[in-house]
């Protein structure tokens, strides 16, 4: 039987697990079996579990989850930004086909902003307070340009201030982050991880404390950067509604471990995992009543350290026990959800899955 193709009823899903996408091998970065380890007193937190998935250039990976679910450890990973003296790494990360993993730091460093980007969520602590936001560009341009000059790095650096839509960017050069609006700062931060035209951007939180405008400003201002720099993206942040806005496809982790993963289309649209019901279910929707309710997902997500046996979500599914003892002994593996390309990690049966998200749905009372 195909891998692809539902099982009939009553047969038991002893199928392989599928890792990787069908994209894998043209993908310009690809993640397979991720391990991160932090040693803590308290014991050792397993922050990313055995997380695999890729980015094609041109194309935004949105990966989504709460709190604590492994996505900023998962992109710190990728451009070697853990202490390695107290991070363990398994698996492997290749960036334009060189593998990361157990490279020499001064080997990732130079990979860093040249090959692959970073803009934090944070641009007031992200930015240094003591330079100018122009130096700090300039510095970063130099860094992978060692030829360039102080005024061919000023240029450089006030033609992408001004390429990211900040207004007077000559001006702007010689002021520091402080005298920068919100907006501002995060798109100098932009500018900052865009000036040596790297082929992956990440962007952990892009819009967080920027108010609707501004946000969808600078989501615009991604997508017209990703069409002119033909970068691979991945978006990291807890809001659905700005991966169905500019995500091609979706990653769901919890508790460390991817739990779904698909197209936006799939994912959103047609979801197969009950965490992910639970984070479309705590969002508002443009098509129910203004004054409902929104219905958060019960109880907290888990402790690294110590995780729920089996599938880490079931202490908080209202599903687990249709699933049987299997969802507190079995951790379930990514396995085809029948679509093409549509995974889950989960105990349920596909035809369970169909009616009990249907449940969800008339529970909440709205058509999402």
């Amino acid at each position: 039987m195909d891998s692809s193709e539902p099982l009939p009823s009553g047969e038991p899903d002893d199928r392989p697990a599928v890792p990787a996408q069908r994209s894998d091998q043209d993908a310009y970065l690809r993640v397979r079996d991720l391990r991160v380890r932090f040693d803590t007193e308290d014991g050792v937190v397993r922050a990313v579990d055995g997380v695999s998935f890729a980015v094609e250039r041109g194309r935004t990976l949105g990966i989504v989850g709460e709190s604590g679910s492994g996505k900023s450890v998962t992109s710190l990973a990728i451009l070697g930004l853990h202490d390695p003296k107290r991070t363990t790494i398994t698996g492997e990360i290749s960036v334009g086909g060189r593998q990361v993993v157990g490279l020499p730091d001064e080997e990732v460093r130079r990979l860093r902003g040249r090959d692959m980007a970073m803009i934090f969520q944070d641009p007031l602590s992200a930015l240094h307070p003591y330079y100018t936001v122009g130096r700090q560009i300039a510095e970063a341009y130099r860094v992978h340009h060692p030829k360039a000059n102080r005024r061919e790095a000023r240029q450089r650096a006030v033609d992408m201030l001004d390429r990211v839509g900040i207004p007077q960017p000559a001006r702007r050069f010689d002021q520091y982050p402080h005298e920068f609006s919100g907006g501002m700062r995060q798109r100098a931060m932009i500018a900052m991880s865009l000036v040596n035209d790297p082929a992956l951007l990440i962007a952990d939180e892009p819009t967080t404390a920027l108010d609707v405008t501004v946000q969808a400003q600078i989501l615009d201002l991604l997508a017209d950067l990703q069409a002119e720099f033909h970068s691979a993206i991945i978006l990291i942040t807890h809001d659905l509604g700005v991966v169905g806005q500019v995500a091609d496809d979706v990653l769901v982790m919890y508790g460390g471990r991817a739990v779904e993963r698909g197209s936006v289309e799939q994912v959103l649209r047609a979801p197969q995992h009950p965490y992910t019901w639970g984070l479309l279910s705590s969002v508002p929707s443009l098509h129910g009543d203004a004054d409902a309710d929104l219905v958060p997902i019960p109880g907290n997500p888990p402790s690294l350290i110590n995780l729920p046996s089996g599938c880490a979500f079931h202490p908080r599914c209202r599903y687990a026990d249709r699933a049987g003892s299997r969802s507190r002994t079995e951790v379930p593996e990514l396995r085809p959800a029948g679509a093409d390309g549509h995974l889950v990690a989960c105990h349920l049966r596909a035809e369970e899955r169909a009616t009990f998200y249907a449940e969800d749905i008339a529970s909440v009372g709205v058509a999402r």
